[in-house]
């Protein structure tokens, strides 16, 4: 689809902001700017309130019309759309079996393992050694007696398999693979809101760079970040001041999981983040609480390791989704639920990419997506080409500096040590 051009203003505008807001904001995140293009083929709302704290207003792009809301200290960030044009096109199955059979000669010639994690494509997935989520094939990559680990995720994850091996050769099919909630926060933005809050413990998803992780007390996953606050407030005091980022939907579960939100004066010292993945802003209540009404036998399965459902999270905690049938469970825990039933049929909120290695463990079993088009386009830039040519040519390295990664490894080993 063309881009939009920019059109003249409308009163359609403030018919349509309370649609657009609900959709865009939180209670607790008011916006400055809400940026909108009018033209004949509707509205878009490109920019919201989210992202990073500024001292100052921020402005929309040229030729646009500006709306004025409540003005809060965050950074506006491009809003997401979720468009099935992020999944490339398929290959032919015979050059899929060719390449396949070529990689796995490559990888024997190069004491090399492929990790792929559970959002890539199918066929990635099937040449892998080993499939799961980003810390957890880091993991792999650190036991694993190879010399060259091959990384089928985003950058920041072979990265953290960087510094947890240290001395292994860690490639990435594409250098180009980021990740929109890694991008949400950098060191320096890090450094500033440090300095705003001096001796405040820092937490961060796993889900950021080396450099983020280098300024952070202890990391966390969406499965443990409840025992990695608790465990702080149980060494240092529950007075202690928490810096929490960068998935906002993350950090208003613990707020709530944790009995923050109601508690006002406690909670007045746990900072969070305003950060989200372009993906699980794209899961909304209205896109689960449509597909549960059109299958109201299914049973609603949360994956609470990865980041796109910390947002579907805070909608259960927070009574916006019907919380009959619900489960927040890890890879393995979610492929042992729906064996345990294996005809059943299941609501699945997350990348939709997760729900290849359900249906190869569980065929019978039917699985629905939250949202049909919560694809990863990130992820879905590593296809078995380039996957061949980066084994082929031993190209793109991620090589964490050493010093980097000595500071990097501390609180990736402290929240491993909490569980």
């Amino acid at each position: 689809m063309a881009e939009p051009k920019p059109g003249p203003a409308s009163p359609l505008v403030f018919q349509l902001l309370p649609m657009l807001t609900r959709f865009a904001l939180k209670p607790s995140v008011f916006v400055e700017k809400l940026c909108v293009h009018l033209n004949s083929d509707g509205i878009r709302a490109d920019h919201f309130g989210r992202g990073r704290p500024v001292s100052s207003p921020p402005t929309c792009g040229p030729g646009r019309d500006e709306v004025a809301l409540p003005y809060n200290r965050f950074m506006p960030t491009e809003l997401p759309v979720l468009q099935a044009s992020d999944v490339p096109p398929p290959l032919d199955p015979e050059l899929i079996k060719e390449l396949s059979v070529e990689i796995r000669e490559l990888a024997e010639e190069r004491n090399a393992i492929i990790l792929a994690h559970n959002y890539e494509l199918p066929e990635v997935q099937d040449v892998a050694d080993y499939i799961g989520d980003s810390l957890g094939l880091s993991r792999e990559a650190e036991k694993a007696d190879a010399e060259v680990v091959e990384f089928c995720g985003v950058h920041f994850m072979a990265e953290t398999a960087s510094i947890l091996s240290p001395e292994k050769k860690v490639l990435i099919p594409d250098l180009g693979a980021g990740c929109s909630l890694s991008d949400s926060i950098t060191a320096d933005q890090l450094r500033e809101w440090k300095a705003k809050f001096p001796g405040a413990m820092v937490v961060m998803y796993v889900n950021t760079s080396a450099e983020v992780k280098a300024e952070t007390d202890y990391c966390c996953t969406s499965s443990n970040a409840i025992k990695v606050i608790q465990h702080i407030w149980a060494e240092h005091g529950e007075d202690t001041e928490i810096l929490f980022g960068p998935d906002m939907w993350l950090g208003a579960f613990v707020e709530r999981a944790t009995g923050l939100k109601d508690d006002p004066e406690r909670a007045a010292r746990f900072h969070v983040w305003d950060g989200e993945c372009h993906v699980h802003a794209g899961i909304r209540p209205d896109d689960i609480a449509r597909t549960r009404a059109e299958n109201p036998d299914a049973e609603f399965l949360i994956h609470p390791e990865c980041g796109c459902s910390t947002q579907a999270m805070e909608y259960v905690a927070n009574g916006d989704i019907d919380p009959k049938g619900v489960h927040m469970l890890s890879t393995s825990g979610m492929i042992e639920h729906v064996r345990e039933n294996p005809e059943g049929e299941y609501i699945v909120a997350t990348e939709n990419g997760m729900l290849y290695p359900m249906r190869q463990a569980v065929p019978g079993a039917k699985l629905i997506e939250a949202n049909r088009m919560a694809y990863c386009k990130f992820m879905k830039m590593i296809t078995l080409p380039k996957l061949r040519d980066s084994l082929r040519d031993m190209k793109f390295e991620v090589k964490v500096d050493e010093a980097l990664a000595e500071k990097a490894r501390l609180p990736i080993e402290r929240m491993v040590s909490i569980g």
